[in-house]
């Protein structure tokens, strides 16, 4: 009898204390604002420029200041609410093509350290005379694209992405798969004049 009282009163306890247990919660993972965008839609940007290219209607082609060898063809591409910008880079080829080639991808190199993976994909337009490679940065990056465009014997472009927010490629990933098309059709439509 005086196990069956002691089982009891432990079995008792048991049940008193669970039950006045409080509820444990779980915190939920942060989260981002859903960016809402519109469909893709693009017109034709030229100038006096040697190319051509369609961008996005959400985005604004803005001239960038002349560099130091007096290259006005360089490009600010305001990416609007993506709250980044595209700068595209035009040089007259004047160096053999792999000195452009090799800077391009040694801007690609400084981004190796924060990258958790590097996706590059070849552009060959043999009829419009369009070859390249574009680049996607995964992970913190501070430029998740970048891409080299040259007809390989007179004209080099060159263009990489900034957003104007700290790097968190998790929320970013809806922003950057909309942006990647917009920057595909870019290069898809790039023509040298």
């Amino acid at each position: 009898m005086g196990k069956l009282k002691t089982f009891l009163t432990i079995s008792i306890l048991t049940i008193a204390t669970s039950s006045c247990e409080e509820e444990s919660y779980i915190p939920k993972p942060p989260t981002y604002l859903r960016l809402e965008l519109p469909d893709h839609t693009y017109k034709t940007h030229t100038d006096d420029c040697a190319y051509t290219f369609d961008i996005a209607d959400l985005y604004e082609v803005n001239a960038a200041p002349v560099d130091q060898n007096g290259n006005a063809c360089h490009k600010r591409i305001d990416l609007g609410p993506l709250n980044g910008t595209a700068y595209l880079r035009y040089w007259k080829i004047s160096e053999p093509l792999a000195y452009y080639i090799n800077n391009a991808n040694d801007e690609i190199d400084r981004h190796k350290l924060k990258a958790t993976n590097i996706v590059d994909k070849q552009i060959i337009r043999a009829d419009d005379k369009v070859y390249g490679t574009f680049f996607e940065l995964q992970g913190n990056v501070a430029t998740p694209y970048q891409f080299y465009l040259t007809d390989s014997t007179d004209n080099f472009v060159y263009c990489e992405v900034l957003f104007n927010s700290t790097p968190n490629y998790d929320s970013l990933i809806p922003t950057l798969d909309y942006l990647e098309r917009d920057l595909m059709q870019l290069v898809q439509t790039l023509k040298w004049k």
